[in-house]
């Protein structure tokens, strides 16, 4: 129900923004992906916070009300414009706060109810990780039947909510998620009783006073080079130590007895830091294949609105419900992943897996460039059309709206391989104390994407602009530029691509490490 109030707002907002608000497509586009941004990058602060000074069950009813009031006072603006229009000045900044506290309410609630959810389950069981887990079927299906929640709450949002928005109107299409969220969290307390509520015993329960206990450590380091700590012996003699350079395996540092419990823990965390820091260059390959996934919510769905939508005499499909084509393929195709590719897979390659995680992700972010190569043609096709019955009264040709389906469709088929693929690598490749880190790093490529998709805007706007000349991101679509745009992100995401490739062979996996290191 989450998801569905969330894309209810978030899959038309750039129609709202462009239709209502009045602003050119490229203000609209700039503000949906610093919005997304800004959305997924909050986990990494407010979570950490959260895990340190709040229980999961409280910060779950406290976001869930911040999440109301922004859904409420988004609603509020929709009412408010249907009688009076936006000014320039107040509207759209009032509008900008109430995204906001969408953005910090969904920041706590999703991460919180996630974990809350699994906590429901045994405490002693380890999340999947590898083929040597054995006794993770529990959470393994609850996972698989939250994937499942998140991809229906989505295709709902995205075809329901468009629908309304565009038929019936905003007021009453911002409405519905609101009360959505409301029921939502109204059947959540009636659990109460039967929760379990897992207790934070662990050392890293409080992982925000350890951050700040890892930067005394290293500041201590970098300036005297050394740390001194107190021995556990009868005479409290004070010895020096200095830290070493290499990674201790878990064997070794944990069968040495002398060392302080505290030290212990805070010299893990610095080597977790250090694992984080070898994960930078796939993360940062990774962030083109999130700015193409930018372009359904933004360029697209304005795409769409110039093309044939009629269905009979009466019926036209909004275009922001193609964005169903994505999250359909994604349930459609899960299963032939599974029970299809990956047994071909492992016949040609003769591996166990099929294919490692680094390769599937590599071929999603493939399919995304193919995805865009076929966007820019398609774009092409339809100024050409434009060009050719060059009507003054509307901007709409007479190309189906259909001819988007592809994109779409790839688009939903790279994210099974790149972005399911994502999950388990940065889930495998930092220690078991940040594996609510290693999600946070996932949602970052995303939030740092859009911000990355924004900047990309703005910049090619004013190089495109300048002399006079129309901008590619033009008001008119029907002397727009999105096709070389579609061209820039296809060749922009070929490079990010073959730089991955080089990355991933001298890359070495966190389990090789260890291994070497404890021989």
């Amino acid at each position: 129900m989450e998801r569905f109030a969330f894309k209810g707002v978030a899959s038309n907002l750039v129609t709202y923004l462009t239709d209502v608000v009045q602003m050119s497509n490229s203000s609209a586009a700039k503000t949906v992906n610093s919005w997304c941004g800004f959305t997924s990058m909050l986990p990494l602060l407010v979570a950490p916070l959260a895990d340190s000074f709040w229980d999961r069950y409280s910060t779950i009813l406290t976001s869930s009300f911040v999440y109301v009031l922004g859904l409420g006072a988004v609603a509020s603006t929709a009412t408010i414009w249907t009688w009076s229009p936006p000014s320039n000045k107040s509207s759209p900044a009032f509008l900008f706060w109430s995204l906001c506290l969408i953005s910090l309410g969904q920041g706590a609630y999703n991460p919180s109810l996630q974990a809350f959810g699994a906590d429901q389950l045994d405490h002693d069981e380890e999340l999947p990780s590898s083929k040597d887990d054995k006794n993770s079927n529990k959470k393994s299906l609850f996972f698989q039947w939250w994937y499942f929640g998140v991809c229906s709450g989505s295709l709902l949002g995205v075809i329901l909510m468009s629908y309304i928005q565009d038929t019936f109107g905003w007021v009453l299409g911002f409405a519905i998620p609101m009360f959505a969220m409301i029921t939502s969290v109204a059947i959540f307390t009636c659990g109460n009783r039967i929760y379990a509520y897992k207790p934070d015993e662990s050392i890293d329960s409080k992982p925000f006073q350890n951050i700040l206990q890892v930067i005394k450590v290293t500041a201590s380091k970098l300036v005297n080079g050394r740390i001194r700590i107190n021995l556990p012996d009868d005479k409290s003699d004070v010895g020096e130590l200095e830290l070493q350079e290499k990674p201790l395996c878990d064997q070794k540092f944990g069968s040495n007895g002398g060392f302080d419990g505290n030290l212990r823990n805070k010299t893990h965390l610095l080597e977790n830091a250090k694992i984080v820091l070898r994960l930078l260059p796939i993360w940062a390959m990774l962030l083109m294949f999130a700015v193409i996934f930018q372009q359904p919510a933004t360029f697209f769905t304005k795409q769409g609105m110039t093309m044939k939508r009629n269905i009979g005499r009466n019926f036209r499909i909004p275009p922001a419900t193609l964005q169903s084509a994505i999250t359909l393929s994604i349930i459609l195709m899960m299963p032939l992943y599974d029970k299809v590719l990956i047994p071909i897979t492992q016949i040609v390659t003769r591996n166990q897996k099929g294919i490692t995680v680094m390769q599937r992700m590599g071929v999603g972010m493939f399919l995304s460039i193919i995805a865009m190569i076929i966007a820019a043609v398609v774009e092409t096709k339809r100024l050409e059309i434009n060009r050719k019955t060059s009507s003054l009264e509307s901007e709409t040709v007479e190309l189906s709206i259909f001819w988007l389906l592809p994109q779409y469709v790839l688009l939903g088929i790279s994210d099974i391989f790149t972005v399911v693929g994502m999950q388990e690598f940065f889930y495998n490749e930092v220690p078991v104390r940040m594996r609510t880190m290693g999600f946070a790093l996932y949602t970052s490529v995303f939030g740092l994407g859009s911000f990355l998709s924004a900047l990309m805007i703005s910049v090619i706007e004013a190089f495109t602009s300048s002399g006079g000349r129309q901008s590619w991101f033009s008001d008119d679509m029907r002397e727009d530029g999105l096709d070389k745009y579609y061209w820039l992100l296809a060749l922009a995401s070929t490079l990010s691509l073959l730089f991955y490739a080089i990355f991933c062979k001298f890359y070495t996996t966190r389990s090789e490490l260890e291994n070497g290191n404890c021989k």
